[in-house]
């Protein structure tokens, strides 16, 4: 199921225009789902993470890492707290590693794990009009607070609605069956939505400075590494891998840090190497060249840099070009300068 015909139709830049200034949509066909269940279920999991999950209420989520003995991380989630049951939402490529696991560390305890992906739809709908087109259409969502999961009803239809994590502009996930879905689209379009396809939302991933696992982040990371402190909790007690998190804690920092970079030169492909005085000191992501115009792009790029170079303010080059560190997220909308004109904002 696709949201509309008319998405490859849509060009790129005015795809990313209702993204970022007005609400854009797409389905959600790479997301996966598992529900644990079982009495030990919060003690279990709380063990296998590296954020808090025995803090969280009916309705509350946060984002974390799955890390290896050694501290390196296996797998990244957002993990949301149900009355009866705890809901990993992950990468749906990610289910056949992640799922043996997690069911490697069940021993005596009382948890079961159940592959739930396919029996639900995804829409996701993101831009500053997200939630007054949502409104509009007769779903109300726009009191739900980041990283919150809610039930609601449409046309009679239950829905779990979600706000995810927005560092730029506001995102919601809608979970309903297929013809819900359907349906949602279908009424998101006429209210004045775009149908955005999976390059726009990369593009739209690289300006949020929101790292990919599998392709910011890898197996060999260390979660400092990433700069996604939002993901670890250093109160929580024990977990997997938490020995290497305290110490490199207690150090005060790594020797590599997840940063954004402005490119001026060539494109490089993902993997480009990041030199300073002729040494290699880091490497390029992900990269997004971003259209302002009809012939205008700016270039973007995600990856990691050494904290000397940064500390330093060292220059920095890859093959075919010059990198400059800039903060994350990359841009406000007035920034971008996009062609088409912004519609009146409302964050949610």
């Amino acid at each position: 199921m696709t949201p509309a015909t008319h998405s490859e139709t849509t060009a790129p830049t005015a795809q990313l225009t209702a993204l970022i200034t007005g609400a854009g949509i797409s389905t959600a066909d790479r997301t996966g789902w598992i529900r644990v269940t079982g009495e030990d279920r919060v003690r279990w999991l709380n063990g296998m993470v590296t954020n808090s999950i025995q803090d969280l209420q009916p309705g509350d989520g946060c984002y974390n890492f799955f890390l290896s003995v050694q501290g390196r991380i296996q797998g990244d989630a957002y993990i949301f707290a149900e009355p009866d049951s705890l809901v990993i939402e992950t990468a749906s490529a990610k289910l056949p590693t992640l799922i043996p696991l997690l069911d490697h560390f069940i021993i005596m305890d009382d948890v079961e794990l159940t592959d739930t992906t396919g029996t639900q739809s995804g829409l996701l709908i993101s831009g500053p009009r997200a939630a007054s087109l949502l409104q509009q259409i007769g779903l109300p969502i726009g009191p739900l607070s980041e990283l919150k999961r809610q039930k609601l009803f449409w046309n009679s239809a239950e829905i779990t609605a979600i706000h995810a994590y927005s560092p730029l502009i506001p995102h919601f996930e809608l979970w309903a069956d297929a013809d819900t879905i359907a349906n949602l689209s279908k009424a998101l379009l006429e209210a004045g939505a775009t149908t955005c396809d999976e390059q726009s939302r990369d593009l739209l991933r690289v300006l949020e400075g929101t790292p990919l696992y599998g392709t910011d982040i890898r197996d060999r990371e260390l979660p400092q590494e990433t700069a996604q402190t939002r993901a670890l909790h250093f109160a929580k007690g024990c977990y997997v891998g938490q020995e290497i998190v305290e110490r490199i804690r207690s150090r005060g920092n790594v020797h590599r840090v997840f940063h954004g970079f402005r490119l001026e030169g060539n494109l490089p492909g993902p993997g480009a190497n990041l030199e300073a005085d002729g040494k290699q000191v880091g490497e390029l992501t992900s990269i997004g060249a971003i259209p302002l115009a009809e012939t205008n792009t700016l270039q973007l790029a995600l990856g990691y840099v050494r904290r000397e170079a940064l500390d330093r303010a060292t220059p920095l080059s890859y093959p075919g070009g010059v990198a400059t560190p800039i903060s994350l997220p990359f841009s406000t909308v007035e920034a971008l300068k996009l062609q088409t004109a912004s519609e009146p904002s409302e964050r949610a």
